[in-house]
């Protein structure tokens, strides 16, 4: 496991949310019973990454998961440069060490709901994560994302805690959901490496209260090759928990 202390910074991260007027529609369009944000901190750089990103791919296939490959880029000088990284992706990983003020920064590293972290190998511990997370703090906010004609449409109800709501954000992230890399330098030198659910670009939709909200977006202006699919989180914070989540596949 490659590990790399790192400064706390401010950037945020996030995802948006797309609205749908009809609940039943909206069940059967876009996942709207997500139970998990996974996100997965990684590196073609990283000797110790390959087995995280296979594995991570059973997460991908649940329905009841947004799970998001957030190369790093902090493993480049290593050998070779990271064709998926983001610098942003890295300071949304320390981000998240400082805002539960424990320095952790490492790859491959699994956040789950942006709360708790664990070994990106670990299938029972990314299990046993998500299940104590489910029983003790489960996403609180429900939301949906649909595309009607062109357009994407994010629809976000009300929060439960709604009176303790604050800073809280809905983001929009545009995914990849697989992406092939042939490595030719650095620790794993001749290895073709496959990532799923590849987040390529990210972007703030606004600001949510805690009551119900509709977001409209229009999808040639969010969307692009070799991108094919978009999440929407609403976070509270820099760095904080992931109150709410959906994800949209054409």
């Amino acid at each position: 496991m490659r590990s790399r202390q790192a400064s706390a910074a401010c950037v945020g991260f996030g995802f948006l949310l797309i609205s749908l007027g009809d609940a039943a529609q909206a069940e059967q369009k876009s996942a709207a019973h997500v139970t998990s944000v996974l996100e997965l901190f990684t590196s073609q750089g990283c000797s110790s990454c390959p087995p995280a990103d296979v594995l991570f791919k059973d997460y991908v296939d649940r329905p009841d998961v947004v799970a998001l490959t957030l190369p790093v880029d902090y493993w480049d000088y290593l050998g070779w440069k990271d064709t998926f990284s983001n610098p942003r992706n890295s300071k949304r990983q320390r981000d998240y060490a400082a805002r539960r003020g424990d320095g952790a920064v490492y790859t491959p590293q699994v956040v789950v709901n942006g709360r708790l972290h664990v070994i990106g190998t670990s299938k029972p511990d990314i299990d046993k994560t998500i299940d104590t997370l489910n029983r003790e703090k489960p996403l609180s906010v429900p939301i949906a994302m649909t595309n009607e004609d062109g357009t994407l449409v994010i629809n976000v109800g009300a929060s439960k805690e709604s009176a303790t709501v604050r800073d809280a954000t809905v983001w929009l992230a545009v995914v990849q959901r697989k992406g092939e890399v042939e490595v030719g330098q650095g620790e794993n030198t001749g290895r073709k490496l496959t990532y799923y659910n590849v987040v390529r670009q990210v972007s703030a939709v606004g600001m949510w209260d805690g009551m119900p909200e509709e977001f409209r977006l229009s999808h040639k202006s969010v969307m692009w090759q070799p991108t094919d699919s978009c999440v929407v989180l609403i976070q509270q914070g820099l760095g904080g928990p992931i109150l709410g989540a959906a994800k949209w596949t054409p």
